[in-house]
């Protein structure tokens, strides 16, 4: 099951290796977090208010340069942020050759859980495949083509340095912009080409994270490299209503996994 679960992980970060600031004025109470200290604290305390918020729409992206090509999977869905469960459709660039158009792959987002279905790979089309994230070296921060949306942000409580660049607007909703750099977890860093992430950040008047972008470095082992992977993450419509179902035992496909 493991050697299952390693293959499917690494088959798809393969293939995003293969396929693939605003600053405004400040102000007002808006000044207090110009100082270092106080913008890392704010940021620290933006993955709860997320839990207060409930849910919300999330739209995805992860783009990367290979070959002097610049590549970005494209993922739109839904999340809950009290029940830790997320839905997305991912959708892979073409073959390089353009001929080619994949279709969408359902990812349903679980503690310790990613179910792909539209996989590919020998799969059948209404099987869905089950990997188990805390196996995976980066604890599917690049793996799946999407960073969770409730991972990106939490990713938030480990800033170290942080500053406060100002007010601006994001789809015509007022925001503070900070950047910064955050430290991953240790249990996902030997994935990763350096631990320090640089991210850039933008929380809204109650807080809740509207957009976050971090810039991952990991280790290419099929270039025996490092590749700068840029994932951005997006929240909208709070308190949208999230029906998430994860398949039933019969529907997880146990066979081979093509290469």
């Amino acid at each position: 099951m493991a050697e299952r679960q390693h293959r499917v992980g690494g088959a798809v970060a393969a293939g995003i290796a293969v396929c693939l600031g605003a600053a405004g004025c400040s102000g007002g109470a808006a000044a207090e977090d110009s100082r270092g200290s106080d913008a890392v604290q704010v940021l620290h305390r933006a993955p709860g208010t997320l839990v207060d918020a409930g849910s919300s729409k999330a739209t995805t992206s992860m783009e990367m340069a290979t070959g002097g090509t610049r590549v970005t999977i494209r993922g739109q869905g839904v999340y809950d942020y009290r029940r830790q469960l997320g839905r997305l459709w991912v959708r892979l660039p073409q073959d390089p050759t353009g001929t080619a158009e994949h279709r969408p792959i359902t990812e349903l987002l679980a503690p310790g859980a990613l179910f792909m279905k539209n996989r590919g790979a020998g799969v059948p089309a209404d099987k869905w495949v089950r990997v188990d994230t805390a196996g995976l070296a980066d604890g599917n921060l690049v793996t799946g083509g999407a960073t969770d949306p409730f991972a990106a942000a939490g990713l938030l409580r480990g800033t170290r340095t942080a500053t406060y660049l100002g007010k601006t607007r994001l789809a015509g909703v007022p925001v503070r912009h900070y950047r910064g750099t955050t430290e991953l977890p240790a249990a996902v860093v030997k994935g990763f080409a350096r631990r320090s992430v640089p991210f850039d950040a933008y929380l809204d008047e109650q807080g809740r994270v509207r957009k976050v972008r971090h810039e991952f470095s990991f280790v290419n082992g099929r270039q025996k490299g490092t590749v700068v992977v840029y994932s951005t993450t997006l929240l909208y419509d709070f308190g949208t209503p999230v029906d998430v179902r994860l398949p039933a035992s019969k529907d997880i496909y146990a066979g081979k996994i093509a290469e």
